[in-house]
């Protein structure tokens, strides 16, 4: 199973937490606090490959925390917000159907 990193953005307690992917260009979730986003985020990768798929794409590679640190246009990124991997599992997205 391919883990994301997943840059989580907290404004504070009057906004929601965004969260987005690197690998993902175009692929972000939210929720009210950080685990609801979190829990949001399996979702998103999961539409944003269903939309990838009907485009006849596949979801790009996966890169590690360390092949981002050496991304000069990510360490600013990393320095800056939270960081979490998030993983999807291309079977749970058919699961609820």
């Amino acid at each position: 199973m391919p883990h994301y990193v997943t840059i989580i953005e907290d404004a504070g307690p009057e906004q929601a937490v965004g969260v987005w992917f690197p690998d993902l260009p175009g692929c972000f979730s939210a929720g009210d606090d950080v685990d609801e986003a979190l829990r949001n985020a399996e979702e998103a990768i999961s539409l944003y490959a269903e939309t990838l798929a009907g485009e006849g794409r596949i979801l790009p590679a996966a890169r590690t925390i360390a092949q981002m640190k050496a991304d000069p246009e990510m360490r600013a990124e990393l320095h800056e917000h939270m960081v979490a991997l998030v993983g999807w599992r291309p079977a749970a997205a058919h699961a609820a159907e």
